[in-house]
């Protein structure tokens, strides 16, 4: 399948550029994916640098360690591929056996040959299989046993709370009331509940009117704001002072989750605001580099329109 994987990494030349990558360093793709990004990042870190890719994708690692093995011998840094969830990172990097890291990527959400692949089940578009895990090998919990087994209230705020998704409770009672019927184990089935329970006026505008369910079904079955919380704060300690970490987000719930986690770490101090000086001793760990968060250009959202939502922020190490 890794001819399929094919992936346009976006971004790019603003991660590279934010990152500062140099000959020597080592470098943490914490969602390797197909290594769009990865593989102009090795062209920098040289034959005495390292990269270490992370992935919970079989498919994705497979087709970067074919796409990184075109680099020339002579110009690829030592490269090692880890299976596994970036919310391990502590683990993960302990078992690479690297002192620290000089720069770390994060590009979030799902890659779009995960959303291409009807039997993964992300895919509102096409019918498959109501799945929606990253790692199958690894996890139980499906988006069908969700759908079919959660009650209306849980349903309603997971849907509500990972998308925003106003219409959450009518979804989650028609969900209810279908699955009665018979058990809900496609996604098509679940695209037309949907669209059932949100009325036609609201369903012509926004896009896709089941783009914020599944999106939220798919947060759910992987953890992925939790997952998100820890593999940031795992990141930033890995970091060697002067190191930097990047992070696109597509949707606000994780954007938020890195512009607070950022803040966190650039303002320590717990002392009252009415207190002339600091006293508690707690320094700042980063400098925020983004201000406001890198936007993909016109060009970029022409040519891969999957761009059109990301948001780049960057911080560095102290």
């Amino acid at each position: 399948m890794t001819n399929q994987y094919r992936h346009i990494p976006v971004l790019l030349a603003e991660c590279l550029e934010y990152l500062k990558l140099e000959t020597k360093h080592t470098f943490v793709d914490a969602t390797l994916g197909g290594a769009g990004h990865s593989l102009e990042a090795a062209k920098l870190l040289g034959r005495e640098g390292t990269l270490i890719g992370i992935d919970q994708d079989d498919m994705a690692l497979e087709a970067a360690g074919l796409k990184l093995g075109t680099m020339p011998e002579a110009d690829r840094p030592n490269i090692e591929l880890l299976h596994g969830n970036f919310g391990d990172m502590d683990e993960l990097l302990l078992s690479a056996e690297i002192p620290g890291v000089d720069a770390f990527l994060f590009d979030l959400g799902v890659s779009s040959p995960q959303l291409d692949v009807p039997s993964r089940g992300f895919s509102f578009k096409e019918n498959g299989p109501l799945d929606m895990r990253m790692d199958p090998g690894k996890q139980t919990l499906t988006a069908e046993e969700i759908v079919n087994t959660f009650n209306a209230a849980d349903l309603s705020r997971i849907i509500r709370a990972n998308s925003d998704e106003k219409w959450a409770s009518r979804i989650a009672e028609f969900i209810v009331r279908e699955r009665q019927k018979e058990p809900i184990t496609q996604t098509d089935q679940l695209v037309e509940i949907i669209k059932a329970a949100i009325p036609a006026s609201a369903r012509r505008a926004g896009g896709h009117p089941a783009k914020r369910t599944f999106q939220a079904l798919r947060i759910e079955v992987n953890g992925e704001l939790d997952v998100l919380r820890r593999g940031l704060d795992a990141a930033i300690r890995w970091l060697n002072p002067g190191g930097r970490i990047a992070v696109i987000s597509y949707h606000s719930l994780e954007d938020r989750i890195v512009k607070d986690t950022f803040a966190r770490f650039a303002d320590r101090c717990t002392c009252p605001p009415d207190l002339p000086l600091c006293v508690c001793g707690k320094k700042p760990i980063l400098k925020i580099v983004t201000r406001k968060p890198v936007l993909p250009t016109e060009g970029e959202i022409e040519g891969n329109p999957r761009a059109r939502s990301a948001k780049l922020r960057v911080a560095e190490r102290l």
